[in-house]
């Protein structure tokens, strides 16, 4: 509890001198500059209409539109919008019982399940969480349906969706939302295994751009293990690939996703949309009682940004399905949501995003060379991005060994760099000291663990943001 507490007065007190960048903004009328979000041709990062960059940090809350009452989805997002995420991913039509169990006002999405006759009191629901989460300066990742609708596999839910009803319905969701910030995703946890299931994406593709206009970002979520870039790479409509790194094991090498991803032409920005959850177990079986933890979420999402996504998504078991003990639960969980809420892990998130955007990081190129330590790729693999300028270096070592880092490759104007140790535990920096870019120098962290984990960050000591957040 101690713990928490003082995460969330670190917090706040990061908003409070950033100029509450990321507190709640009131509505407006007209939509805000950095809700229209773009991709520059040829980069891997998102843009905001306000020129600055956009760093995805999301959350999975598959189960937000369906299960929760408006004043439990204000508690949500606004606990969401402090600790700092920046999207949140839900589902129009979800995936546990979302066709026959009605949401929390009576309604159901659809009559007689034809996405042709959408069910405008349960859109008015929607249009709310949407809203609702634009005033508090959060981006919507917007699943029209969870692909079971498409592809059942498993589930109670029917296959609803042909070519041609997946195109009316995408044309009604997309002018519906026309003008908010939305990032449409399709698939949801399904991968397209027929010619007909491909087609019935790219219709509900077309007909979403259709409705839109074309003016908001899309991208699609694969089944666990899954990439999008495999079937849907160079369609013009896929602005974004996801990939879902899954929930099979501890150490899983996300990064390999990002990096096979991040060579791909045309060039496309890409990310881990559904890694490891916090409070799953692992390979999600509890036989042994083996839980994924706050280490585990934090060497996935390290791990996925500095091998060059745009970002990263957060999950927890028990808030993606809002467990309530009363309804019962999926794969074992076991926390009450609220409590959920308060995690280490998704503390720990908004300390990622909080050192990445105290540099220009899309500047950020993955670079292994310049560890020149051993390093094997096991669980505690390290890796490191350079600027493309060379003027900073950001390194991860999972586990906590030294890092020997080729300094040669930096650069600085004043010919001195500045070295120091970024705690991604609880968003403290401690200085190592200043060198001049030449030679090597191996870094060793003062505590070291499996599950100790630290951030090297090497910053030209002329530009403003060196020895961001440093201790006195």
């Amino acid at each position: 509890m101690k713990n928490t507490i003082l995460k969330t007065v670190l917090f706040f007190g990061y908003l409070l001198t950033n100029g509450g960048s990321l507190l709640a903004q009131k509505p407006a009328a007209k939509q805000p500059q950095w809700q229209k979000l773009y991709i520059v041709p040829d980069k891997r990062f998102v843009m905001r209409g306000d020129g600055k960059p956009f760093f995805w940090l999301g959350d999975t809350a598959w189960e937000l539109i369906h299960r929760l009452n408006r004043e439990e989805a204000d508690y949500y997002l606004k606990n969401r919008a402090d600790k700092g995420f920046t999207v949140i991913q839900t589902v129009i039509l979800a995936e546990l019982d979302g066709l026959t169990q009605p949401n929390p006002y009576g309604h159901l999405p659809l009559a007689n399940n034809d996405p042709t006759q959408p069910n405008e009191a349960y859109f008015q629901h929607v249009d709310y969480v949407v809203n609702k989460a634009a005033s508090l300066g959060l981006v919507v990742g917007l699943l029209p349906t969870w692909g079971d609708k498409f592809n059942k596999k498993w589930g109670k839910d029917p296959e609803i969706f042909t070519p041609a009803n997946a195109r009316t319905y995408g044309e009604y969701v997309g002018k519906r939302y026309k003008g908010k910030p939305v990032i449409w995703i399709l698939g949801g946890d399904r991968s397209p295994e027929t010619d007909t299931q491909a087609a019935i994406v790219q219709a509900m593709a077309e007909g979403v751009k259709i409705g839109n206009g074309g003016t908001q970002l899309m991208t699609y979520h694969p089944t666990g293990g899954g990439n999008s870039a495999a079937f849907f790479h160079k369609d013009k409509w896929l602005s974004i690939n996801m990939v879902q790194s899954g929930h099979g094991a501890r150490d899983s090498k996300n990064y390999i996703y990002q990096r096979q991803n991040y060579a791909l032409f045309p060039v496309k920005p890409t990310l881990d949309g559904e890694p490891r959850y916090e409070d799953l177990p692992v390979g999600l079986s509890n036989t042994n009682n083996d839980y994924f933890t706050a280490h585990d979420v934090r060497q996935a999402a390290w791990w996925a940004v500095l091998a060059g996504a745009c970002g990263h998504t957060y999950g927890n078991h028990n808030i993606w399905q809002f467990f309530e003990p009363s309804r019962g639960g999926v794969m074992y969980a076991r926390t009450y949501w609220r409590r959920a809420l308060d995690y280490p892990g998704a503390f720990e998130m908004g300390f990622m995003r909080r050192l990445f955007e105290a540099h220009p990081w899309q500047k950020l190129i993955p670079n292994q060379e310049v560890i020149l330590n051993e390093n094997p790729q096991d669980g505690g693999y390290q890796m490191a991005a350079v600027a493309d300028d060379s003027t900073f270096l950001v390194a991860y070592t999972p586990k906590g060994k030294s890092l020997k880092i080729d300094l040669s490759r930096l650069a600085s104007k004043t010919n001195q760099l500045v070295a120091y140790w970024y705690n991604p535990r609880d968003g403290f920096s401690t200085k190592i000291g200043e060198f001049k870019p030449e030679g090597s120098v191996e870094f060793k962290p003062t505590i070291v663990s499996a599950t100790t984990d630290w951030t090297l960050v090497i910053d030209d000591a002329s530009q403003l943001w060196a020895g961001f957040g440093l201790k006195k």
